[in-house]
């Protein structure tokens, strides 16, 4: 059994995901397949010796204009095509819509009968070969026993077409009825256009999505070196299986969870632990997919080897609005029929469906997403969802994780005491040799200090756990910890004693140096500050929002951390599981519910982003965390929280005023083609005036959208 993830193309709604759920899911040979419409992806579990990927592309072909891609150059050529594809398609429908505009404005006018053959001839093809998606989509949805905006978009222009097509052919069938002899026609043009237009905008902004994601998923790990039959082989991710032996080299990401086998290495694991310093690892130890190998080279046996939804409003809404317009429509009919000849009473449901095709509700969301993302992606924020677009303004408290969030996440010297130049030089030779964090962080630290030295080292040993060891000439240099100093059997002075608890007291991790077996010297390294956080968490708190600091490093450097920026509170030492647990509470502190916003950039994070109203992901981080946050920045810079939340705030509201108005639109419009004002004015609507208000909301809500570029 073998579980493979697929980028799918073709899916416009909720109902695409059930439908190709089911669809894959009835196969033979799979046990699971869960689709994530928000970022269009297939996972499915399979026995690969009943089923490959050409069996499962059939079956998701055979149900609608789907298609998966096997990568993700794939995946982009599809998506390039698709944008194309809009395009042309958008302009070809958009020019052939001039014939109408013109007729319905009374530029061209003519004998009746030729205009509606004309109008025939036009409308016909732009319908069901322009709009052929769109059919497809509803059948789908039909399929799938549900219902979605192309299901109305489809029983309005279909209706309009019907109609006018039976006006054409068969002009006695309606006489004596209100507007005899109008056709409708440019209602079905105009719908279709419009929701194309739609379309192509929503795909032009999840494209630039994509890019953005994509590039912040190529810092991940892909491939895994596996052993197998004595054989080193790089294999998917996705075909690692429990029990295989991996080799990670220096620098490289573990690809998954397991246990140490052979070797020694340092590894980065503040992403999962909050501790901003490499742990040590040596055979039997564990260690955890996505976290960091820094300097050494070792092999594991893995242990296990690992999934987040949004849906879309429109389609949300859509969802109860196709079923309640329907039925006004068919309420209106059986009304009629008592009161008025058949004739009317089908004009008026027909007038119903025609008013209420959701052109604008299509075009509310991702108009004001396409432009709102436009602003935000150069100044480096990817919002993701509608999630923190609503509920952005009513942030009470924003949690931050502290390593890599408002720390830099790398070990840095925050203290030398070395006085001599030649015991640096020393010093600079030895770790320079190193490939520990915390040897490259003194390294660094030194380069701009002291004169580059001319002497070499005749012996280096790197003492695995304890620091290093070297000889230069006829001095022997040690640099490490207090086990080092113990185990060399090296006297350390009251005054060097008091010196590195001072470091340590201020949460700094202490390097001794000793030259021929005596120290000579003290080297502090932590975690430092990211340069604009006390200026981005002083923002936040003129907000009035109360800041939170959660952190698995110890209560002594975290509090220090929360004093220097001025954080509201701090929890430190806490387990990566208790950490959605918290949020919890925080969201319901006092008995009363407030919104709460988290920051974080690690798979420890993940939870929390998951469990938070808003998850703020830093783009310098897992790609775990990064799928979770709801807003990712993408620079991993703080100061750019407040701006997201500016952006995300105005882009909702934008949203909401389309969707005001879309509705809006529908709740004034639908009873007056139902005929209500008729036994007071002896007024119908016409279709063909509710065609162009339909077309004028659809309008109205791109210029609304665009309003968004004067606002920064």
């Amino acid at each position: 059994m073998i579980r493979q993830t697929y980028p799918v193309v073709g899916m416009h709604c909720a109902a695409c995901k059930t439908l190709l759920e089911d669809t894959v899911g009835n196969l033979k040979g799979v046990s699971n397949a869960k689709v994530n419409f928000a970022t269009e992806k297939l996972t499915v579990a399979f026995d690969e010796k009943q089923l490959d990927l050409t069996k499962i592309r059939q079956a998701v072909k055979s149900v609608g204009q789907y298609d998966l891609v096997d990568s993700a150059k794939s995946e982009s050529q599809h998506q390039h095509h698709e944008t194309n594809h809009l395009t042309h398609k958008v302009m070809l429908i958009g020019l052939t819509t001039i014939p109408f505009w013109l007729m319905m404005l009374g530029v061209i006018k003519g004998d009746m009968i030729k205009l509606n053959f004309l109008q025939f001839v036009l409308a016909t093809p732009i319908l069901f070969i322009g709009g052929r998606d769109i059919f497809q989509s509803a059948f789908s949805a039909l399929k799938a026993k549900t219902a979605n905006m192309d299901t109305l978009i489809s029983l309005g222009t279909f209706t309009a077409w019907a109609y006018s097509t039976v006006i054409t052919f068969f002009p006695k069938v309606f006489m004596n009825v209100a507007g005899v002899g109008d056709v409708y026609y440019e209602a079905a043009v105009l719908i279709i256009f419009f929701i194309m237009l739609g379309r192509l905008l929503e795909s032009r902004a999840k494209k630039r999505a994509a890019e953005a994601i994509a590039s912040l998923f190529k810092l991940q790990a892909k491939d895994a070196r596996v052993i197998r039959n004595d054989q080193e082989m790089m294999v998917p991710l996705a075909e690692v299986v429990v029990g295989d032996v991996i080799k990670v080299k220096p620098g490289e990401k573990i690809p998954v969870d397991g246990i140490i086998l052979k070797g020694y290495s340092a590894v980065d694991e503040s992403m999962l632990t909050g501790e901003s310093l490499p742990v040590e690892k040596k055979p039997h130890d564990t260690v955890i997919g996505s976290t960091m190998n820094s300097y050494g080279s070792f092999t594991y046996k893995v242990q296990k080897a690992t999934e987040a939804p949004v849906q879309k409003l429109a389609d949300q809404v859509s969802s109860v609005f196709v079923p309640v317009v329907v039925s006004i429509a068919i309420l209106s009919l059986i009304i009629w029929l008592f009161f008025a000849p058949v004739p009317m009473a089908i004009y008026i449901a027909i007038t119903v469906l025609i008013i209420a095709c959701p052109c604008a509700l299509g075009l509310a969301t991702p108009t004001a997403v396409m432009v709102g993302s436009g602003l935000a992606a150069p100044r480096g924020i990817l919002i993701k969802d509608a999630k923190a677009l609503e509920l952005s303004h009513k942030i009470k408290v924003l949690v931050f994780d502290k390593t890599g969030t408002l720390t830099v996440g790398k070990p840095q010297v925050t203290s030398y005491q070395v006085v001599s130049e030649t015991d640096s030089q020393l010093v600079y030779l030895a770790e320079q040799e190193s490939h520990h964090p915390l040897a490259q962080a003194v390294v660094t630290y030194l380069q701009s200090k002291i004169k580059k030295p001319n002497q070499q080292l005749s012996v280096f040993k790197d003492r695995p756990g304890l620091g290093v060891e070297a000889k230069i000439g006829k001095k022997r240099i040690l640099i490490g910890t207090d086990r080092l100093l113990r185990l060399e059997k090296i006297d350390l002075s009251d005054n060097w004693q008091l010196k590195a608890k001072a470091l340590q007291q201020e949460a700094q991790t202490v390097s001794f140096v000793m030259i021929d077996n005596k120290v000579v010297g003290l080297i502090g390294i932590a975690d430092t500050l990211k340069e604009d956080a006390k200026e981005a968490v002083a923002l936040i708190k003129a907000l009035k929002i109360k800041t939170v600091m959660l952190t698995g490093d110890n209560k002594l450097a975290a509090q220090r951390i929360a004093d220097q920026l001025g954080i509201d509170e701090v929890t430190a030492e806490v387990l990566p599981q208790d950490k959605a647990d918290i949020v919890k509470k925080l969201q319901r502190e006092n008995g009363q519910a407030r919104v709460v916003a988290m920051v974080g950039d690690g798979i420890n994070d993940a939870p929390a982003l998951a469990r938070a109203d808003i998850g703020i992901a830093m783009g310098t981080g897992t790609d775990v965390a990064i799928n979770t946050g709801d807003i990712v920045l993408v620079k991993g810079t703080l100061g750019k929280m407040v701006e997201a939340i500016d952006i995300s705030r105005k882009t909702y509201g934008v949203i909401k005023q389309n969707l005001f108005w879309a509705f809006g639109y529908n709740v004034i419009g639908i009873p007056i083609a139902a005929g209500l004002l008729y036994p007071l004015t002896g007024w119908l609507l016409s279709p063909v005036i509710a065609s162009m208000a339909m077309a004028l909301s659809s309008t109205s809500v791109v210029l609304n959208s665009l309003r968004l570029k004067s606002s920064h």
